[in-house]
C-alpha cells in the first residue's frame, strides 16, 4: 500500500455523558468485545497499510492500554507499525492539541520521515469496514487533491452532529458545512480523508503560520472552491458515535443479523485486542432472547434485546431488556433494567429497578459485590 495511516482518537464528547469521563469516544465499547478505534485500525490492516499513527489526548488511559500491543492488528513489525502520539511539552510548545490540524504539525516529522506518497486519515469513532485501496485508486483516477468518504443518510438524520457536502454529477464536492443547523443535503462526510503525503505537510504548515488548527474547518471547508475535492461514497454500513443516542443505535444495530454477520462474519474481519476469559455462562432457569452475552459473563436471569459485555454478572429473577451492560459489571438478584446504559465496573444491588419512559439513561452506580 503506498500510503501512511493516521487515526485521530484524541476527542471527547459532552453527548455521550458519563460514558466519556473516563475514556476517549474512540475507546467506546461496541458489540460486546470491540471498542470503536477497532474499526479504523482493522480497516487499516487489511487494506495492507504497514504504518498507522493514532494521535490520542483526552482521558487517553484506557485508550493507551488498549493499544500497548500492536500485535492483535498485525502491526507488530520491524519497519512500519503503530505509533501513538500523546500531546507533549517541548523547549518550543507547551499546548495539548488544539485541533486535528494541529494534531498533525506537532507531529509533522512523522509525516516528513515517511516515504510513502499518500497519507489516509481516518477519525477514531466511526463504525464501518473499508478498502482503502479502492479509495486511494478512485482519488488517483480523479487526479484529486484531497478525497472525502462519504455517506448518504436517513432523511431523519442529526445534520448538527456532522459535516455535510454536496456534489455535483462528478462527484466533485461543491459544498461543505461543518454542523449546520439546518441543510438539504443529507450526505455527511466519514471523517476519511485521502491526499498526498507532501500536499498535506505544505497545509498543515500553513495553517500553522496563520494560527489556524483543525482540518475540517481551516482546510477542507475552507479550500473547497480552490481544490479539487471528491466524494467516494461508502455504501456498506456506516455509523459515528456522536451522542448517547448514536452510540445507543449502534451498539443494538449489531442485534440485526445483516449487521452482526457484515463485521463479525464476512471477510475481512475486524479485530481486537483478546482477553483470556472462559465462555459466557448460561446457567439452568436463565432466558436470552435476541441478545450478545460477550465472554466471561455468567447470565443467571431473562436477558432482552440487549447487549452484555465482558466479565458481567447477572444474578437471579433479574430482568434486563433494550439495555447495553458494560464490561465488569455486577447485578444482584431481583433487579429490573430497561432502557439503559449501565457504565462498566458498575456495582447494582438486590431489587434495583430502573426503567427509562423516554430516552435512554445512563445508570453508574458503586457498592460492595457478594456473590452467593
Amino acid at each position: 500500500m503506498r500510503a501512511i495511516g493516521m487515526i485521530l482518537a484524541g476527542g471527547s464528547s459532552r453527548r455521550i455523558k458519563e460514558l466519556t469521563k473516563n475514556r476517549a469516544v474512540a475507546a467506546l465499547p461496541i458489540a460486546g468485545n470491540f471498542r470503536s478505534i477497532d474499526f479504523a485500525l482493522s480497516s487499516m490492516t487489511n487494506s495492507h497499510v504497514q504504518n498507522v499513527a493514532v494521535f490520542t489526548q483526552y482521558n487517553a488511559r484506557s485508550l493507551t492500554e488498549h493499544l500497548s500491543s500492536s500485535k492483535w492488528w498485525d502491526f507488530g513489525r520491524k519497519q512500519g507499525g503503530l505509533t501513538i502520539f500523546t500531546p507533549s511539552i517541548t523547549d518550543d510548545n507547551n499546548l495539548w492539541f488544539r485541533g486535528t490540524a494541529d494534531a498533525m504539525y506537532q507531529n509533522l516529522s512523522f509525516l516528513k520521515k515517511s516515504h510513502e506518497p499518500y497519507v489516509i486519515i481516518a477519525s477514531g469513532d466511526g463504525i464501518y469496514k473499508i478498502d482503502y485501496g479502492k479509495v486511494l485508486e478512485y482519488h488517483i483516477e480523479k487526479q484529486a487533491d484531497i478525497t472525502v468518504v462519504v455517506h448518504d443518510m436517513d432523511s431523519d438524520f442529526r445534520a448538527d452532529r456532522y459535516g455535510c457536502v454536496t456534489m455535483n454529477e462528478d462527484n466533485r464536492i461543491t459544498g461543505f458545512e461543518e454542523k449546520p443547523v439546518i441543510t438539504s443535503s443529507k450526505t455527511v462526510s466519514c471523517g476519511i480523508y485521502i491526499l498526498r503525503r507532501r500536499h498535506l505537510i505544505e497545509l498543515i504548515e500553513k495553517c500553522a503560520e496563520e494560527d489556524r488548527h483543525d482540518f475540517v474547518s481551516d482546510i477542507l471547508v475552507r479550500y473547497r472552491d480552490v481544490k479539487a475535492i471528491y466524494g467516494y461514497k461508502l455504501d456498506t454500513y456506516w455509523s459515528n458515535i456522536a451522542s448517547l443516542e448514536d452510540y445507543y443505535r449502534t451498539n443494538m444495530d449489531f442485534l440485526k443479523k445483516e449487521v452482526r454477520y457484515f463485521f463479525m462474519m464476512d471477510y475481512p474481519l475486524v479485530y481486537t485486542k483478546a482477553d483470556d476469559l472462559p465462555p459466557a455462562k448460561i446457567n439452568m432457569g436463565s432466558n436470552i432472547r435476541n441478545s450478545l452475552i460477550a465472554s466471561g459473563s455468567i447470565i443467571n436471569g431473562t436477558v432482552e434485546d440487549s447487549l452484555v459485555f465482558k466479565k458481567t454478572f447477572i444474578g437471579s429473577n433479574c430482568y434486563i431488556k433494550n439495555s447495553i451492560i458494560l464490561n465488569d459489571v455486577y447485578i444482584a438478584d431481583n433487579s429490573h433494567i430497561e432502557n439503559c446504559i449501565v457504565e462498566s465496573h458498575s456495582t447494582i444491588r438486590g431489587d434495583y429497578y430502573h426503567k427509562c419512559e423516554q430516552g435512554i439513561d445512563v445508570v453508574v452506580e458503586s457498592g460492595d459485590r457478594f456473590i452467593m
